[in-house]
């Protein structure tokens, strides 16, 4: 979902936009509509003043054709049409309204004028895509086709409408084209991530997104010359190390007294151990790529991390299937198990560790108190919990790197006086 969140934003505001300009036109649909029924049905005054005055002078229906004709009207005088159009028709409009004649009448009171009040219905309808007004009194009705006047036309209220959709669609699609560099951006900067140190952040053009590739690739470059400068720095450091540490071992060899001799020796020992452990801490921080990690036996790398210890292999009890199998660098994934066993067996009460999965993941178990602090604060470099422990501080360290360069991590469980560690 967060992944996409600008994608699902753009069509939101579309979905939005095209749900708002709908109801717009649909509202405007209806009062043209509505304004265009009105505008029309005022011609059924005209056929009411022909109907009327046909009734008054009582003429002939020829008569009422021609006055009729002369507006374009057609006297509908089929019986069985108009009851078919009767029944079927649409109601457009209707009005009832009443007609008032005034006529001189002779009586003998003498001369005086007669209103004769009329009730009438002016219904419009359409039926076959056509006209018709239909006028009613309480004597007589007539059913009269209107040539000239068409219904509603629908056509253009709908081509405008689809004509601003295509718009919208299609400015939201140019939103969206724009937005694709993001995405390769994004890819870009994820493979950056996993190691692709060469990766190109480079970009044509003088937009918001070309620039922040460009901007980007500026910073890939400085990062790439500090991390080359970095290793660099070390590697030279590690090796101007080795050398006076080679020569203090091999002096130390000079000294006549065998107390001195056993002290210098330990103490080159140790400043060797420090100096490898340093190396393994740069390889595995300055781990660019993937390109040296395959698939082995994870008893085979179990095997050669007894090996590396150099302990007596009845301190490690180990409970593997022999065809369980992960995709590591063999180096450093041995080193990592090396070093939990060397930490198993050092804090232990009984200089025993057990090797086993569970719940698909790789643990260790040995027997002793639970941890003082929590598992992040022994993973920082140069922290130990007893000080009196011949080590350095960095083997949790150092695991936890390697776990992270093999997408895993360390975690920690106390159950029943058991310690146990699992690479999650």
């Amino acid at each position: 979902m967060r992944q996409h969140a600008v994608l699902i934003t753009v069509l939101f505001a579309l979905g939005v936009t095209i749900v708002s300009v709908s109801i717009v036109f649909w509202e405007f649909f209806l009062l043209n509509k509505q304004h265009y029924i009105d505008h029309i049905f005022t011609k059924h005054a005209t056929i009411t003043q022909i109907f009327r005055q046909h009734q008054q002078k009582q003429h002939s229906q020829i008569m009422l054709e021609a006055n009729l004709a002369v507006y374009n009207f057609v006297l509908e005088k089929d019986k069985e049409a108009i009851k078919t159009i009767l029944n079927n028709a649409k109601v457009l409009k209707k009005k009832d309204f009443q007609s008032v004649n005034s006529s001189l009448t002779f009586s003998q009171g003498g001369f005086f004028t007669k209103k004769t009040v009329t009730d009438l219905t002016a219904s419009m309808l359409e039926f076959n895509k056509k006209i018709y007004f239909y006028i009613k009194s309480p004597t007589s009705s007539v059913l009269i086709l209107d040539e000239e006047l068409k219904p509603y036309r629908y056509w253009s209220v709908a081509y405008s409408y689809m004509t601003i959709l295509v718009i919208i669609s299609f400015s939201f699609v140019l939103i969206l084209q724009r937005l694709r560099p993001l995405i390769r951006l994004r890819k870009k900067i994820a493979l950056y991530g996993d190691g692709n140190m060469n990766i190109s952040f480079k970009t044509k053009g003088h937009d918001e997104i070309a620039l922040i590739s460009n901007e980007l690739e500026a910073t890939r470059e400085k990062i790439n010359i500090i991390l080359e400068s970095r290793t660099l720095f070390l590697r030279n450091l590690m090796h101007e190390l080795k050398t006076p540490i080679a020569k203090g071992t091999i002096a130390t060899q000079m000294l006549e007294s065998q107390k001195q001799r056993d002290r210098f020796s330990s103490i080159f020992g140790r400043l060797e151990s420090l100096v490898n452990e340093f190396a393994l801490i740069e390889e595995v921080t300055s781990l660019g790529d993937k390109t040296d990690f395959k698939e082995y036996r994870l008893i085979d790398i179990i095997d050669g991390a007894i090996d590396m210890a150099m302990i007596d292999r009845n301190c490690v009890e180990v409970n593997v299937d022999a065809s369980y199998k992960i995709n590591a660098n063999y180096r450093l994934y041995t080193t990592a198990i090396k070093n939990m066993i060397d930490n198993g067996i050092k804090y232990s009460t009984d200089s025993h560790v057990k090797i086993l999965i569970k719940n698909e993941e790789l643990c260790f178990e040995s027997k002793g108190e639970c941890i003082a602090h929590p598992l992040q604060y022994y993973i920082e470099p140069f922290t130990k919990d007893n000080p009196a422990k011949n080590s350095f501080g960095l083997g949790l360290y150092l695991v936890d790197s390697i776990l992270k360069a093999h997408n895993q991590v360390l975690a920690h469980e106390y159950e029943n006086g058991t310690n146990r560690f699992i690479f999650a």
